[in-house]
């Protein structure tokens, strides 16, 4: 079977248009619309059903594009493997994480990582869902649960817990509260519970909704929330991760808390020898013993 007539296949599959497949592949309309015509006479099947609003795979097609797109992960996985020099480490790695994590931890930290590997690009991808890596959607994730998915390496980083917070200057403006009904006296800044969030989070918020708190402010991700506290506007319900860098940061009722939530690296087990990811991981792991430490030597002062 003709590979470049596969390739293009996958592409028109991809795209749901011969038009925006030609776009990514650099050629014509009218070229795409012969291969894909070609790969069909040859089959001896309808891949497409066509109508003025685009294309759509046939049964047939839906098993060809099936094929195709594992073609195109174990392409990709290979691809990644020979750039991946033995000694070196170079070119493009897709890092997914959640929005707060990836914005408040992960990339105040990643001039580190450019120092010792210039030559690495990072792709950031900062969004609340699940991006498939088996897919290759990215490279390596940081998740706030488990990856339940298949064939992937993980290992558990560290573990977070949401508190309250308020900056110093709001407390001694409207005091400290001493028990959860003081809250009632303070405007409370949280995530809103319909927004995407860890469950943890979201179980505490809604527990702390029945105190009955008067004045609210909810964002839609942590680094609102932390804008909002470190302006004195009330109490916010923030990760715990958040300390160090946020000295000014007082967490108040620290017997107000969620559960445990873990965080994990992953990334697909094709990419276990990958030089980026290890660059990556280490460079994570280190970062995380460094907090550790840091926060060990504020509780014991």
């Amino acid at each position: 079977m003709d590979w470049d007539k596969l390739r293009i296949f996958h592409a028109v599959a991809d795209a749901g248009s011969l038009t925006h497949a030609g776009d990514q592949l650099h050629l014509s309309q009218s070229a795409v619309s012969r291969q894909v015509r070609a790969l069909e006479e040859s089959l001896n099947t309808t891949l497409f059903h066509r109508h003025a609003r685009g294309l759509i795979l046939t049964e047939q097609g839906e098993l060809l594009f099936d094929a195709t797109k594992a073609m195109m992960k174990r392409l990709d996985a290979a691809t990644a493997r020979i750039r991946d020099s033995e000694e070196e480490v170079f070119g493009e790695l897709r890092v997914t994480t959640t929005i707060g994590f990836g914005t408040l931890w992960l990339a105040p930290r990643l001039p580190k990582l450019f120092a010792a590997h210039p030559d690495l690009n990072i792709d950031l991808m900062l969004e609340e869902r699940v991006l498939d890596l088996p897919m290759r959607e990215a490279d390596v994730a940081i998740r706030m649960k488990e990856p339940s998915q298949a064939d992937l390496i993980r290992k558990r980083l560290m573990s977070v817990h949401m508190c309250l917070y308020a900056s110093r200057d709001y407390l001694e403006q409207n005091g400290t509260p001493e028990s959860s009904e003081d809250l009632r006296n303070h405007r409370l800044l949280c995530q809103n519970p319909s927004s995407a969030q860890v469950g943890a989070g979201a179980t505490l918020v809604g527990e702390l909704m029945t105190y009955d708190i008067p004045s609210l402010l909810t964002v839609n991700n942590y680094f609102g929330v932390l804008q909002g506290v470190i302006h004195h506007i009330g109490i916010g319900v923030l990760p715990d991760y958040l300390s160090r860098d946020f000295p000014n940061l007082v967490q108040v009722l620290p017997d107000i808390h969620s559960v445990e939530v873990p965080v994990f690296l992953a990334y697909p087990e094709e990419l276990r020898h990958s030089q980026r990811i290890a660059a990556f991981r280490d460079f994570v792991q280190d970062e995380i013993i460094l907090y550790r430490k840091t926060m060990k030597e504020q509780a014991d002062t």
